[in-house]
């Protein structure tokens, strides 16, 4: 890898680490360039080839991800918990969280409403990888990776 490749890499990754930082806040891809130093055609073919997936996307499996564990909680109304996670549109949200999770946010609040009483015991690696989104696309073939 030459020194500009790995350049790239660690801007794309300080990119990467805003999102995870910064999910609720709004986010774009230019705003996201101008962290990686790129333009926002150039960063977004480089964080897809990087990471395996559009920056919009990566965004917004942070926010399921924490819109999954809003909606665990069970004090939250799905509204409350679309805004608390960023997105601007309940619709938007509702559709993404369906196409990820599988199921409609408010379905999945009432599944996983009740706390867990083994998640406590779990390490929060574990926690995360279990309650991981799988996209629809991902889901087939897909073993859980836990023995």
């Amino acid at each position: 890898m030459t020194p500009e490749q790995l350049a790239d890499l660690t801007r794309l990754r300080r990119a990467r680490d805003r999102i995870d930082r910064d999910y609720a806040q709004p986010l774009d891809v230019p705003a996201l360039a101008r962290v990686a130093l790129m333009s926002p055609g150039h960063f977004a073919r480089q964080f897809k080839s990087a990471y395996g997936e559009s920056p919009y996307s990566y965004l917004m499996t942070r926010r399921i991800e924490r819109a999954m564990a809003l909606l665990r909680r069970g004090d939250l109304s799905v509204t409350e918990v679309c805004f608390a996670v960023g997105c601007q549109s309940l619709g938007t949200f509702s559709t993404r969280f369906t196409e990820l999770v599988g199921v409609s946010p408010s379905a999945y609040r009432k599944q996983h409403a009740a706390p867990v009483a083994e998640e406590s015991e779990l390490s929060p690696c574990v926690a995360r990888r279990v309650t991981r989104p799988i996209r629809n696309r991902e889901a087939v073939g897909r073993s859980s990776g836990l023995a």
